[in-house]
């Protein structure tokens, strides 16, 4: 059964929610964490597994899949070649996502997303 394997919608277009989601799953490989609201957390979190996934195999295939995904080719670069030791024999649960309170503003529930 396919339940509950849907995306949040983020109260976004299509091509709206797949850029920003693209834009944090790049921030946080190259800046190691990230401060964002709780619902774009989760959704970055499943991004950020399958591209990590796709760097530990390594071959040409999967850095072209990795490139659609995110477009700086540094990040790229960079995930790659530490994808093997940092995460080799890790089978999944890449990202750490904590609470982190209310925002100010519109009480949006923030988190604080990380790579381990």
């Amino acid at each position: 059964m396919r339940h509950k394997k849907g995306i949040k919608k983020l109260s976004r277009p299509t091509d709206q929610r797949l850029a920003l989601i693209k834009s944090l799953t790049g921030s946080l490989i190259k800046n190691k964490k990230i401060k964002t609201t709780y619902d774009r957390a989760k959704e970055t979190s499943k991004m950020v597994s399958r591209v990590i996934t796709l760097a530990k195999k390594g071959d040409l295939y999967s850095r072209r899949r990795a490139l659609s995904v995110i477009i700086d080719k540094e990040i790229i670069k960079e995930l790659f070649n530490i994808s093997k030791e940092r995460f080799g024999n890790r089978n999944g649960g890449y990202t750490r996502i904590t609470k982190i309170g209310q925002r100010r503003g519109d009480a949006a529930e923030m988190a604080l997303i990380e790579l381990l």
